[in-house]
């Protein structure tokens, strides 16, 4: 599959704010994996003291490796696990799926750490984006929104909203059903290029259920969304917090 990239995602405890940290270069078949910190590590510095990975120590190294980094590496369930499978079907993935794959869809979320991971959104020539992820937030959702959510089937459409008035950060994006039941959220770490595309074509954003995962799987993993829309002349994730502090 050639050269992809996935960011690494820090939030901040106290204040809740999340920062994109890191940006991870991988070529599965190459065996060759990069990690360098992003505009958003020195922000999260300033403001909040972000600490450093053991892993990744110096602010501005270039780290290489014929590996993947153990940081990564860490956050992806071991194959030879008996519920594996079970794994990669929450995830909508094929049983060949790579690590890189896995970790894009997954997140890497573990309950040791606040840091995620989510892929670098690739852009059309046209302008056109689609992006998956997995709902925020449907926790602290009304009883009647997440009975709703609960009657959701693959490839049910849902509606997308900018919320300007969210108590735990100025801008918002809300994931609706065409009923008009606020379900929950995208990942706040979306929210600056998501409200560019809704901007760019007001009404030409369009996300629709992938799966609904039982209420075993981790909460975390309970509704998988697409999302497609279009940037125009916006290029995403190209602002000072996702930039490599090094060439």
């Amino acid at each position: 599959m050639g050269a992809r990239t996935l960011f690494l995602a820090w939030q901040d405890k106290k204040s809740r704010e999340w920062f994109p940290v890191g940006r991870l270069d991988a070529d599965v078949q190459r065996s060759e994996f990069r990690f360098r910190y992003t505009g958003g590590a020195e922000r999260a510095q300033k403001e909040v003291e972000f600490p450093l990975t053991a892993d990744f120590p110096n602010l501005r190294d270039d780290y290489r490796s014929t590996e993947l980094f153990p940081l990564f590496r860490s956050r992806i369930m071991t194959r030879g696990r008996p519920d594996f499978a079970d794994y990669l079907a929450h995830l909508d993935l094929r049983a060949e799926a790579d690590p890189i794959e896995i970790l894009a869809a997954d997140g890497g979320h573990r309950v040791t750490d606040t840091f995620e991971v989510f892929p670098k959104i690739d852009k059309g020539a046209d302008g056109s984006f689609r992006c998956r992820f997995f709902l925020h937030g449907w926790r602290y959702t009304n009883q009647a929104a997440q009975d709703r959510l609960d009657g959701l089937s693959p490839y049910t459409g849902l509606h997308v909203a900018l919320e300007l008035t969210n108590d735990a950060a100025p801008l918002a994006v809300q994931i609706q059903t065409q009923d008009y039941h606020m379900i929950g959220w995208a990942p706040r770490y979306l929210v600056k290029d998501l409200m560019m595309a809704i901007a760019e074509g007001p009404g030409k954003c369009f996300a629709q259920v992938i799966r609904l995962n039982p209420l075993e799987a981790p909460s975390r993993q309970r509704l998988l969304i697409e999302l497609k829309g279009n940037w125009g002349s916006h290029e995403p994730m190209t602002d000072e917090d996702f930039e490599p502090l090094v060439g």
